[in-house]
């Protein structure tokens, strides 16, 4: 009599081909999740307190004197307001008011201070002070550090 082997190979594949499926589903689902979290993150901060419109300047870099050391600082800054800086405002932009304005604020800032996490805020709020003041037609609501180097 031959051997007669029992017919489970049609079963282990079904097995195999579940697995694969659960673990196709749970992987779409947790996709799923991070896309909506990640666009929930994304229209809370537009509606927050962050500006909808920011206008990027080019990077500025200053001498630094304090406490007896030289230094200087390179910054990277983008300006933020909830009016649009549409193509035809950009070109109403004063430049030269604005890149004049940052490099005085700058100017004054201690090295010693722009590496603590404080002394950055404040210079933040330096900024956007002497911004709103000197260009208030601009509606300047936040000031963004894009690149921050401190070399004392």
């Amino acid at each position: 009599m031959a051997d007669v082997q029992p017919s489970n190979a049609p079963r282990k594949t079904a097995k195999k081909n579940t697995g694969w499926m659960a673990a196709l589903v749970v992987l779409g689902l947790a996709a799923a999740g991070v896309f909506f979290w990640l666009r929930s993150e994304r229209s809370t901060n537009a509606s927050g307190n962050g500006a909808e419109f920011t206008l990027p300047l080019e990077t500025f870099v200053v001498n630094l004197n304090g406490s007896g050391q030289r230094g200087y600082l390179r910054v990277g800054i983008s300006l933020g307001s909830t009016q649009s800086f549409s193509r035809g405002k950009a070109e109403a932009i004063p430049t030269a008011l604005v890149r004049d304005t940052i490099l005085n604020v700058l100017a004054t800032a201690q090295p010693e201070e722009l590496v603590k996490l404080e002394g950055k805020r404040q210079l933040k709020d330096n900024l956007l002070q002497a911004l709103r003041e000197k260009a208030p037609q601009l509606a300047i609501d936040n000031v963004y550090f894009t690149e921050f180097l401190v070399q004392r």
